[in-house]
């Protein structure tokens, strides 16, 4: 007999299952309802627009206009960005070993790979291409670059390029390689004769954490490590997995390391260190900066909240969003944010909330900044990437130097010296001559600065002509300018140190590749140095460290 009991639950059964199978029969048929409406509109516009249209860049029109309304990192990708993903998850392609980049209006050669084609056929930093096979290459065609140098291992590719102090083009015939992509950029103790291990760790494809491990192990076989400087600075972020996997090399063994949650909440997978870690009780500080996204802060985010090193730099990227890439047909794929990522004291650190005030979206919702506590119950904040324990600016100060490197000036003397005097030995020329000698290169290459102040001398004049304001206004405005003027002059011999050390830098890449560009960066590196000062003393790296009450 079915008593009263049974058969309330068994309609608040029923009641509670029909909510759900309303909710998802709602939006199947709002899906199909829109994809019917999207797909009428397609074939009538292809069919009966005034002009012809190529079917498939209008349909990626589409799709593409569809994406832009949710986040940066949710994207369509065609046959020709298959390469691009193979790089990110396997971090191995087919190429000539050479990192191009857009410099002023040229496709220039940026970065060598050592021991590559590129390299070992004597192209350098600073050539320009000019022709790739058959195809002229311009800034017009700079996105497809990807699609005419990488192919096939053991295929063949002729790169024309032009090359600075020669009239003539030169051809290279060069055959593509499989290019393994090193997420560990540089190791080594630094300084030299000390006990500091130095990794820098420039992505996070499949091997991060193997490369880490090694480094660590092969650098224990020749010295003690007493500690280790992290730099994760200007890493954009990898896999998930590797992230895991090098948070692992300094983590206590079931510590938890991220926690990702999809649409559903109650659906959250918690990643835990499931190794011993290679350096667990070393001292660590850990390098970031506004390039450091994703990958680089669940490291930085784990080993802060455990407390396990000292965090140095400026605010990281913000990016607390992960994306599962879908297999669709024809070759392509669709790139989706399917969750968030929480560090292991519960913060999310992304900083942009794409849905509030979006329409597409159901919820708005605000991304406040939340207090939250690490193992030692010290402060950390969420909503704003990872925030350092110990802010420090690696920029200079100056505007001048500021504008000498946006505009390329570094990298152009650097290449323009290095063809001209490829014989010298560098090391031996003192500052004071690399400055005349960059001085007389900037003058060739009619550089010209305007300060703020300039401008803001410049909009004062205009609205003083404007105005009607008398002449001796003006006239002390142009004083003003002049001043301006003779302090630039100054201003070269006043940041001399800054100029030098980016100068050296780049002849630094020129004679001994990334390594050589690395080594010499340190030297004058603030954050390093700060790094440096801090693990030299226990109790300033320790005092990081005090319970917060």
């Amino acid at each position: 007999m079915i008593t009263r009991r049974n058969i309330i639950l068994s309609i608040a059964g029923i009641l509670l299952f029909s909510g759900f199978i309303t909710k998802d029969t709602d939006i199947y048929f709002e899906i199909n309802k829109s994809i019917d409406i999207f797909g009428r509109v397609y074939k009538e516009v292809t069919l009966n627009y005034v002009d012809p249209l190529n079917p498939e860049e209008f349909m990626l029109a589409g799709i593409n206009g569809m994406l832009q309304s949710l986040d940066p990192y949710t994207n369509f990708l065609d046959s020709n960005n298959q390469k691009d993903i193979d790089v990110i998850t396997k971090g191995k392609y087919g190429g000539i070993g050479a990192t191009v980049g857009l410099r002023n209006e040229s496709i220039t050669v940026v970065d060598l790979i050592e021991g590559y084609s590129a390299y070992r056929q004597g192209i350098r930093i600073g050539d320009i291409i000019t022709k790739i096979d058959e195809t002229n290459v311009t800034k017009e065609n700079y996105d497809n670059l990807s699609e005419f140098l990488k192919g096939d291992p053991g295929t063949a590719v002729k790169i024309t390029i032009m090359r600075e102090g020669n009239e003539e083009p030169i051809i290279f015939n060069l055959i593509r390689e499989e290019i393994e992509v090193k997420n560990l950029s540089y190791y080594g103790f630094y300084p030299s004769n000390s006990s500091n291990a130095y990794l820098k760790l420039s992505g996070f494809s499949r091997s991060a954490g193997d490369e880490v491990k090694k480094a660590l192990i092969e650098l224990k076989e020749k010295r003690n490590v007493e500690s280790i400087v992290l730099d994760l600075r200007g890493n954009p972020g990898g896999l998930l997995d590797a992230a895991v996997d090098v948070s692992e090399k300094f983590l206590a063994k079931g510590q938890l390391i991220v926690s990702v949650k999809g649409r559903d909440s109650l659906d959250t997978k918690k990643y835990y260190a499931a190794e011993e870690p290679v350096a667990g009780k070393i001292p660590l500080v850990v390098l970031i900066d506004e390039g450091s996204a994703s990958a680089s802060e669940i490291v930085a985010g784990a080993i802060q909240d455990h407390d396990r090193g000292v965090i140095i730099g400026t605010n990281s990227f913000g990016k607390g969003l992960v994306q599962t890439l879908i297999p669709l047909s024809y070759n392509t794929s669709l790139k989706i944010t399917t969750a968030k990522y929480f560090t292991p004291s519960g913060r999310s650190i992304q900083k942009i909330n794409y849905s509030e005030r979006n329409r597409v979206f159901e919820l708005n919702k605000k991304n406040d900044e939340m207090e939250f506590r690490t193992d030692l119950n010290r402060k950390v904040f969420s909503a704003g990437g990872i925030k350092p324990d110990s802010f420090i600016v690696n920029k200079s100060k100056s505007h001048l130097v500021q504008r000498l490197l946006a505009d390329g000036m570094f990298f152009g003397f650097a290449t323009y010296f290095y063809n001209d005097r490829s014989n010298v030995d560098f090391n031996k020329l003192t500052s004071e001559q690399l400055l005349k000698e960059f001085q007389s290169y900037i003058k060739k290459q009619k550089f010209e600065f305007t300060s703020p102040a300039e401008r803001l001398i410049e909009q004062l004049k205009a609205a003083a002509v404007q105005e009607n304001l008398n002449g001796a206004f003006l006239e002390l405005l142009e004083k003003s300018k002049a001043q301006i003027d003779e302090s630039h002059s100054r201003e070269m011999e006043k940041y001399k140190e800054d100029i030098i050390a980016s100068i050296k830098e780049e002849l630094a890449a020129r004679t001994d590749g990334r390594t050589g560009r690395i080594v010499e960066s340190l030297k004058s590196d603030t954050q390093f140095k700060t790094a440096m000062s801090i693990l030299a003393n226990s109790n300033t790296y320790n005092g990081f460290f005090k319970k917060s009450l």
